[in-house]
This record gives C-alpha cells, structure tokens and sequence, in this order.
C-alpha cells in the first residue's frame, strides 16, 4: 500500500478577501508544489500583493481557504507560519544601520526563545546564504551602506536564512537594473530546483516570469484568467484582454521560452460604441495598403479585427496596429515562415469571418491565400473584387488559381466596403425572439 501523499506547501481554494465594499480577489484557487516556481502576474490593483498577505495570514479571507501543507493558516501561530513562509516584501527599506550578518540572522528568529543566543548553526546558515546571493564581502558592512540591489538581496538572504519550505515574494525585482534582476531570479530558480523549495513570486514582467517560472498563474480584476505554463499562457491575445497592449509574440532560440515585444496600447472604445463589443473578430487578409480602408471600416463598425500575415514597414500593418488589431507580422521582404504561418493559423481560427482584400500576391505571400481554404467551411469568406485590368499575380497563376477555388467552395464576392458591412451583418447569428 503507497504512502499517503504529501499536502502541498500552499493550496488556495475559492479564497475571497474583501476590503470593505470592494473585492480584491474572487474565487481564486492556486496551488505551488515542491520545487516548483509560480510566478504571479497581472496589472497594478489585480490582487497579487493582497493574495501574498491572505497566504502569509495577515488577511483572513471572506470566503474559500488557504492552507500550508495541508494547515489552515488561521489556525498556525506566528511562529509556525515563520517556519513554514517566508518573505520576502516589496522595497522593504530598514531603518537601523545594523551589520548585515545581524540583520540576516533576524530570520532565525522562529528557531529561537526571545532571550536566546544564536547558535554556531544559525552563524553558519548566516554565512551560507550571504555567500548564496553574494554579500559575503559585505557581511560586517551596515545595511544602510547597500545599494538598492545589494538590499534587495539582503532581504533575500534574511528570507533564506529562515529555511523554510515555501518562499513568497512581492515584486522583488521592482527596484533592480536588468542584470541584478537576472541574479536575482537565477538565485531563487536555483533555489526551487535544487532546494526543493517552493517559490512564488509576484513578478510586473512576463518576460522575466516566462524566462524563470514553470508556472505562471494571471490576475485580472481579482480573478484567476489564466494558469498554466509560460508556454500555455503567454499570448498577445491576453497581454491586449489583461494589459491593454498589442504586442508580438516571439520565442527564444536558445531556450525555446516565448517573449512578448509589446509595442502600442490598444485603443480605448469610445462609449457610443460600446454596444458593439464582441461582434468579431473578422480577419482581414490584405497587404501593400490594400486591406486599410476594410480594417478601418470594420473597427469604426465595432468590430473587432485581426490581420495577416503582414509585413514589417507594410502600411497594411500601420492601419491593423492604429485599431488595435492583433496581427501575424513577418519580417520585410522575407518569405512568410512557419512560425508566422502557424500564427496566422491561430488567428483564422478564432475569427468569425474572413475579408480577402485585394493584395498584390507574390510567392512570399501566397500563404495567406492557402490559409483562407481552410476556413470555407466554417466562417463566412468574403473576396473582394479586383479591379479589372490591375496585375495582381505574380506567382505564374497559383494564386488565381486558389482564388478561384476560394469561389468554387463558397467564398462570397463583395464590390467594396459597403457590401462587405452588408454581408457581414447578413452572416451574423440573430438573438433568440
């Protein structure tokens, strides 16, 4: 018969904490095994900071449960929740100049009576962990004589020096240039794989966290949106839903990690238009400007666009990034490759109808075309038609040829921006009487 498993350092189930009328986390239910690093994402006010503190106790919750390996933290005291958590805050700035060493011996103070002395293996720990996120140097040096990212992981050691199985931290790169916020991280992911510690983090750049985290779990709102690994939940679509920005996703070739290069804020929907929400997305397959006048038309209708696959310094590009559309961006000049192809894929897949524009169609871009066929049979495919008499194939007829397909199949032909609204709301599923 197997052993019974071990509870998880940290389960949270529907937890719900309110600060007097408003709620600051929702049903929000998480879970951090050993050696695990879960990073915590979301915009300012989404709840990370205010989740942290319901962990550590210091908030109870209004509904759902937190517990620490399998204890509900309001019945643990102070001094067991300080050998089980701990923390490590967001700019914490100390006030007394003491010696470094002292001040991270300040974390054993659970192992200890009130008038005890520190044991030679509380120096030891001291020693050992100063040496881990590299102060050794500066162990009989003042606090106060730190810079900002020499504190920073001062507050780490201090954290580590309590050996506890479980290891919170608000924002602890929030104040640190990039290659002490690399440090820092590469100390902490160290430390969940090799010391079987589980970590969660509070972290503004999803970068960092899809770069150090196996888990990043999303707040919007007080709500979980998203849990998964980076892989799974890093997506333009959410950095536009949760962050308002469009940006291009894009994955490391060394290691394989998406990365986000965000680069305009989505536009604000004016209030007249906000009945409109929801209608969409309509792809718009165009390039060399001819797809602007349908992406512009379609945005001021209240639909919601995407566009592709585009290039870099296309005009087409300029438009779909001015409405806020997410696109499938390739770039300049350069054959469409798979990654932006599966890309593309992705956004045929999710939208409600396709519009063909016009295009210039060269074997660089012939992709876009052959994307369409997949989608004849389950959302309405609208060609634009071709002014008579205007070369447009440079492929030595493939791309009439898919056209013509296109027709054959079922694609329906508009003359221009008025029949393509007119199809459009044609096509659209009516509300129940």
């Amino acid at each position: 018969m197997s052993a019974p498993a071990e509870p998880a350092p940290l389960r949270l189930a529907g937890l719900t904490v309110r600060y007097g009328d408003r709620t600051a986390l929702s049903d929000v239910s998480l879970v951090a095994r050993p050696g695990e690093f879960v990073a915590l994402a979301g915009p300012n006010g989404s709840g990370k900071t205010t989740l942290l503190r319901a962990v550590l106790g210091f908030l109870p919750p209004d509904a759902g449960t937190v517990e620490l390996f399998g204890r509900p933290v309001g019945s643990m005291s102070v001094l067991e929740r300080a050998r089980s958590v701990a923390w490590v805050p967001q700019g914490e700035a100390p006030r007394d100049d003491v010696r470094l060493r002292d001040y991270v011996l300040y974390g054993r103070f659970a192992y200890h009576g009130p008038l005890d002395a520190e044991t030679a293996d509380d120096q030891a720990i001291a020693e050992r962990v100063l040496c881990e996120v590299g102060l050794a140097d500066r162990a009989q040096d003042g606090i106060l004589s730190l810079s900002g990212g020499e504190r920073q992981r001062a507050v780490l050691a201090r954290a580590l020096a309590q050996t506890t199985p479980l290891l919170l931290l608000d924002e602890p790169t929030s104040h640190l240039d990039i290659g002490h916020q690399l440090d820092l991280l590469t100390r902490v992911r160290s430390l969940a794989e090799h010391g079987h510690v589980a970590v969660v983090a509070a972290l503004h750049d999803l970068n960092l966290a899809a770069r150090f985290a196996d888990r990043i779990v999303v707040l919007s709102r007080g709500r979980r949106v998203a849990d998964g690994s980076p892989s799974e939940v890093i997506s333009e679509e959410l950095l536009a839903r949760v962050w308002g920005v469009v940006a291009d996703l894009r994955r490391d070739p060394r290691s394989g990690a998406p990365y986000l290069l965000p680069h305009h804020l989505v536009p604000p929907v004016a209030p007249d238009r906000a009945a409109l929400l929801g209608k969409g997305p309509v792809h718009v397959v165009c390039g060399g400007g001819s797809g602007a006048p349908y992406i512009r038309s379609l945005s001021e209708a209240g639909y919601r666009v995407t566009a592709g696959a585009l290039h870099l310094l296309d005009s087409d590009l300029e438009t779909a990034e001015s409405v806020g559309a997410l696109t499938a961006v390739e770039v300049p000049f350069a054959p469409i490759g798979e990654e932006v192809r599966s890309k593309l894929r992705s956004l045929l897949d999710g939208a409600t109808a396709v519009v063909v524009a016009p295009f210039p169609v060269g074997p660089s871009n012939l992709p876009n075309l052959e994307e369409v066929l997949r989608c004849l049979d389950r959302v309405p495919v609208l060609l634009v038609r071709r002014r008579a008499g205007v070369e447009w194939d440079f492929t030595g007829g493939r791309a009439t040829a898919v056209e013509e397909r296109l027709r054959s199949k079922g694609a329906c032909e508009v003359a221009g921006v008025s029949e393509m609204l007119t199809a459009l709301s044609a096509a659209a599923p009516r509300p129940p009487s």
